[in-house]
């Protein structure tokens, strides 16, 4: 094309002429899909919704869609090592989505951006939006696609809080805190609360694992502990009350009770084990040897005390007493009263020999009848029986 001199507003109308030919070709126009600077990659809390912003153009072109535009839409889910999911889809004027997913504007629009409500941890990944323009449903205008990432975050789960050790004066403790659940990993932050305020840093914190270590205790160190679980979806709290006492642990105390026990146990024991060893001794002792045999004693003497076979001791006296008994008293002298003392004398044990004793024994010695001993003040004594072991019955 060759440009003649003459006014500059003459040499403007070949451009206009070009512009004016590309809006009334609609065959050459070119969709562009797109999204908002810097919010390819987007960030919610669980719980809540969230808009991911997409449109298209067509070059050339008025924004509005126009009668006789029809749009395909379609919005895919990509997540690693999971399949590809629909997440929603629009065309000719049928829309099918999941759950909580709907277009935020209603067709036929240009705007297709897409709104999840109730977010899930689940609901993260890539999110792929792809638009197909046609034009009486033959002719197509164009195709693009583009995709927005989502990370929903999980604020951390109310946490646990434990005292381990025993909370006595000069003893070490650790409390602990950890919540269940977070995204991202929750830190942790310790405090006391008034009257005695004071916040914990490291390295008697730990802020990943949530433990916070507290030595050599005092009883000024009492009070209530809490534990903040925080990220950048929120925070929980939980609490813990440390009461440090001057008194022995339970454990000591249980040590103790314990170990009077057993002292207990074995005294008893040993007083048994004494019983038994006596009662031993003891036994052997009073056991009869019933085959022993007797040891063989002299004979009476002479004047010595007689047994009768029933084993009873007649009298008692002396042998002149007995010779002086045995004469007749001559006429006309008097015959003196025999004086006759009486005791007791120890019963002799009486050996078992072989001779007969079924023979009676004289229970009057020196013939002297019982009549007459019991005149001369004589007096019948009890003698035990004796055994055939030799023993007194």
């Amino acid at each position: 094309m060759v440009f003649l001199p003459g006014p500059p507003e003459a040499n403007l109308l070949p451009f206009l002429f070009l512009g004016l030919s590309a809006l009334a070709t609609p065959s050459r126009a070119q969709l562009q899909l797109q999204v908002p600077a810097g919010l390819s990659r987007l960030q919610a809390v669980e719980g809540a919704q969230v808009v991911l912003p997409a449109w298209y153009t067509l070059k050339g072109e008025l924004p509005l869609a126009q009668p006789g535009e029809v749009p395909l839409v379609i919005w895919f889910l990509e997540q690693e090592g999971k399949d590809l999911k629909q997440v929603l889809a629009y065309n000719n004027g049928v829309l099918s989505s999941i759950p909580r997913a709907s277009l935020v504007y209603s067709m036929p629009s240009r705007n297709v951006s897409l709104r999840l409500l109730d977010l899930q941890e689940e609901d993260s990944g890539s999110y792929r939006c792809s638009v197909n323009v046609y034009e009486g449903q033959l002719l197509s205008r164009g195709h693009s696609s583009t995709s927005l990432e989502l990370n929903v975050l999980v604020p951390p789960a109310p946490p646990s809080c434990h005292l381990l050790g025993l909370p006595r004066v000069g003893s070490n403790v650790t409390l602990s805190c950890q919540s269940p659940r977070s995204k991202p990993a929750a830190q942790y932050q310790w405090e006391r609360l008034p009257p005695s305020s004071q916040v914990f840093f490291a390295p008697i914190l730990d802020v990943i694992r949530g433990s916070l270590s507290l030595t050599n205790l005092s009883v000024s160190m009492s009070g209530v502990y809490v534990c903040t679980a925080h990220n950048k979806a929120g925070s929980a709290q939980c609490n813990v009350t440390l009461e440090v006492s001057t008194g022995p642990g339970p454990v000591v105390v249980a040590g103790a009770v314990v170990g009077t026990l057993v002292g207990l146990g074995l005294l008893v024991g040993l007083f048994l084990l004494y019983q038994r060893w006596s009662k031993a001794l003891e036994e052997p002792a009073n056991d009869i040897k019933e085959d022993a045999i007797a040891p063989r004693t002299l004979p009476w003497p002479k004047g010595s005390d007689t047994i009768s076979k029933n084993g009873t001791l007649s009298s008692v006296t002396s042998a002149r007493a007995l010779r002086r008994s045995q004469g007749l008293p001559r006429p006309g002298t008097l015959t003196p009263t025999p004086n006759l003392y009486t005791q007791a004398l120890p019963s002799p044990r009486l050996p078992r020999t072989d001779e007969d004793h079924s023979q009676p024994i004289a229970s009057n010695p020196g013939g002297v009848s019982s009549s007459a001993l019991s005149r001369m003040g004589a007096v019948p004594i009890m003698m035990p029986a004796q055994s055939q072991t030799g023993s007194l019955v």
